[in-house]
């Protein structure tokens, strides 16, 4: 559990001292950029000070504005790092700048679909659907009927991600929340007819997972629909302004907090951060496997949201955590891109002519995994043509022996390497 930190009837006549003595400002400034809770801003004070004076200091330097949630108030602080990491994601996720001016044309479907892939699977794993990535990716590229559970979840996530890039321009209402809870949660629950629908007991709790102590006990359910009513006012109205990013971090807490449904709270609070970042204008979101890298970082992002619990409603906690998540993604699309960019390059020395870019993508694919079984369905997705484009191509490379063709079933047919692949594959290339 969350060590609780000292309490204080005045901060003042232990903070204010540490505050203007200049030598301890660059404590104070690296312990905020990083927004540490007592548990660990305790074993980085000064060896002059009282650690429990120290984090007073540290306290009072966080005094920001309140965001009222009736009946809570929440307090935000923008740290120097916040507005530095903020500044960043308005240069680079959004503004005039188009898609096409990063990631080309022909490319965009491509990546936009393995990057919504990434995305349901790791929020789906995060709520526990037990399923390999690879496993996961097979079943949405071929459309598969979901097998159990876990698979469920996943095609739910996915189906949801675009349904809410489809709804980027709605206001946000509770009509449009059940919705987005409903189709998250299609057959997954106990009782289906939880599914768009907000809880009616008081008897959800958050408990740690290995000790069983209770973390987090949700507001009452009788206060839900007041206080989801002031969310949708908060994301679309501008009575203050605040940035967008912190906005959709604030909404996506707000959600996890309140824990307005029977289960599929996490999914759906990350699934409306995810829309509130595109219809503010955010296109690059779309791309980011931001569940990704919060699953590899599961823990601390829980504490996140146990700290601002523990500290008053302190969201700096939340803030810094996700705002770090964005950058971290945004740092591995980057390289994503560069290490697409190269396979491209690697396809032109293929040199075969006659050959388009979709089959040359199909032959590095056979000449990377000798295994592969093609169907039209799975590279129609993978693609994003029409059946009869991919057939032609798979043709194409049946008719210059690259490929043959196996029966799957009685209907359907697949295509895998040719005996002689590489030696025609070779003769090809020297012509």
């Amino acid at each position: 559990m969350i060590e609780e930190a000292p309490k204080y009837e005045n901060f003042l006549d232990q903070a204010i001292p540490i505050l203007l003595n200049p030598k301890y400002q660059d404590a104070i400034n690296r312990i905020n950029q990083e927004y540490l809770y007592w548990d660990k801003v305790k074993y980085r004070t000064p060896e002059d000070l009282d650690s429990k004076n120290f984090w007073a200091a540290v306290k009072y330097s966080r005094r920001g504005e309140q965001i009222a949630f009736a009946p809570y108030t929440f307090q935000l602080e923008q740290t120097n790092y916040m507005q530095q990491l903020l500044h960043e994601f308005d240069m680079n996720f959004g503004g005039t700048l188009t898609s096409s001016a990063v990631i080309s044309e022909k490319n965009r479907q491509y990546y936009l679909l393995s990057s919504i892939m990434e995305e349901a699977i790791a929020s789906s794993q995060m709520e526990g659907a037990n399923t390999t990535r690879k496993v996961a990716k097979e079943m949405l590229r071929k459309q598969a009927k979901p097998k159990d559970k876990s698979q469920q979840m996943i095609v739910n996530n996915y189906n949801t991600i675009r349904y809410l890039s489809e709804h980027q321009n709605e206001d946000l209402s509770i009509e449009l929340l059940l919705d987005i809870h409903k189709k998250i949660t299609e057959k997954t629950l106990d009782n289906p007819q939880d599914e768009g629908r907000f809880r009616t007991e008081d008897n959800i709790i958050v408990a740690n997972g290995i000790t069983g102590e209770v973390a987090h006990e949700p507001p009452p359910c009788t206060l839900l629909y007041t206080i989801l009513k002031q969310i949708c006012d908060f994301a679309n109205q501008d009575k203050f302004f605040i940035h967008p990013v912190l906005k959709a971090i604030i909404i996506h807490f707000m959600i996890s907090f309140l824990h307005p449904f029977v289960d599929g709270n996490g999914r759906t609070a990350r699934s409306l951060f995810y829309w509130y970042m595109l219809k503010k204008g955010y296109w690059m979101t779309e791309f980011l496997s931001i569940s990704r890298i919060i699953y590899k970082k599961k823990s601390q992002y829980e504490k996140a949201f146990l700290y601002t619990e523990h500290d008053n409603l302190d969201l700096g906690y939340f803030v810094t955590f996700n705002l770090r998540v964005l950058k971290e993604s945004y740092e591995e699309l980057k390289l994503y891109l560069e290490r697409k960019s190269k396979e491209e390059n690697s396809l032109v020395e293929l040199k075969i002519h006659g050959i388009n870019e979709r089959q040359a993508q199909i032959i590095k694919l056979c000449m990377q995994k000798p295994s592969s079984l093609f169907v039209c369905k799975e590279l129609v997705v993978r693609f994003n043509v029409n059946v009869k484009t991919i057939r032609s191509d798979l043709t194409g490379l049946v008719e210059l022996g690259l490929l043959q063709t196996i029966p799957v079933n009685k209907r359907l047919v697949g295509y895998t390497r040719a005996p002689d692949f590489d030696g025609i594959l070779s003769e090809l290339r020297g012509n």
